[in-house]
């Protein structure tokens, strides 16, 4: 059964670009444009299948990606979390919650071999 990833990105592009190319190497993608709907289906367990791995962006209106972490923390503290960033200070944001942090842009090789760590815990 292949790995289930939730992608979360507020850009619908860069979400359908990132989902294609995860999907495409066989991981099942459910993506969501906004983090606070993400956690609303976490807390009443609306996704189809356990979730292995979350890929978030970390600048996302409402939200970013540090609250969403934040607050998914409070209930899932030790799911994997994947956030992607084009500002290398965003990562201090992070410090103590656990998560893996690179940098924009991310080609889609470097994409899958950080997913494929994380999803098999050799990171």
């Amino acid at each position: 059964m292949p790995a289930t990833i939730l992608l979360i990105d507020d850009n619908a592009v860069q979400a359908a670009t990132r989902q294609t190319i995860l999907k495409r190497a066989g991981y099942f993608v459910i993506a969501v444009l906004n983090p606070e709907r993400a956690l609303e289906q976490f807390r009443s367990e609306e996704f189809p299948s356990p979730i292995d791995l979350i890929l978030t962006d970390h600048i996302m209106p409402c939200m970013n990606g540090n609250e969403f972490v934040r607050k998914l923390r409070e209930f899932q503290p030790k799911i994997p979390v994947l956030v992607i960033s084009g500002m290398v200070e965003a990562e201090e944001e992070y410090a103590g919650l656990g998560i893996h942090f690179r940098l924009k842009p991310l080609l889609p090789d470097n994409l899958l071999a950080s997913v494929h760590r994380l999803v098999t815990n050799t990171e």
